[in-house]
């Protein structure tokens, strides 16, 4: 079911980086616009500082990771 987004209010700038990047790729701003939120909203969402720390495998303890006096 496709249904209509309008948005409103968006900066000068915005509109131009838009249409510059549609140019680029060969579409309209419309068909970049819809391509852009399809992307943004389709990602895996970001897992957090401590999932990454947990996913992490167990390789050894704190001493074996311990720094040695240079031996020069």
């Amino acid at each position: 079911m496709a249904t209509n987004l309008v948005v409103r209010n968006v900066d000068a700038d915005v509109i131009k980086a838009l249409k510059q990047a549609a140019a680029a790729h060969g579409r309209s701003a419309e068909a970049e616009h819809r391509e852009i939120l399809r992307n943004a909203l389709s990602r895996p969402p970001r897992r957090s500082f401590a999932e990454v720390l947990a996913s992490m495998p167990d390789v050894g303890t704190d001493e074996d990771f311990a720094r040695h006096p240079d031996s020069a």
